[in-house]
């Protein structure tokens, strides 16, 4: 099957999209729980240098690739619907955000690889955070 270079793009945007999304969402979660609740100054302010970080270029064209409605998976799976605790919530959308940083790391490789350098380091920043997180979460 073969596929022009304009649904290439297309496609590689509708990607883009989506992980931007989970990306900054699953961080904002993160940001307001160690914010809100927790109080912690340091880890609140490290997530939103990292929010603020997650700017791309073309964002008009990638979000006019979007297309929510049709998506094969939007329905929510079990697990996504039941968390236990804190740890459970803050883990989930830690890995929510480290797994979407490297599917932007891996995608951007194929059209501006200056850009997939800076999701690799939010993904290394991400990694970081999330000890510092789950330590003060135990201690």
């Amino acid at each position: 099957m073969m596929i022009n270079k304009e649904e290439i793009n297309s496609s590689l945007y509708r990607v883009i999209d989506a992980n931007l999304n989970r990306l900054k969402e699953g961080i904002r979660v993160i940001e307001d729980i160690f914010r809100y609740i927790f109080n912690n100054k340091k880890i609140g302010y490290e997530l939103k240098e990292i929010r603020h970080l997650i700017r791309v270029k073309n964002y008009t064209e990638i979000i006019k690739s979007r297309d929510s409605i049709n998506d094969c998976l939007k329905e929510n799976t079990t697990s996504e619907l039941k968390r236990d605790d804190f740890n459970n919530l803050i883990i989930a959308n830690f890995k929510r955000a480290q797994e979407s940083a490297r599917v932007l790391e891996e995608v951007y490789k194929l059209i501006q690889p200056n850009q997939s350098i800076t999701f690799k380091d939010v993904r290394y920043k991400l990694y970081d955070i999330e000890k510092s997180a789950i330590e003060i979460l135990n201690s």
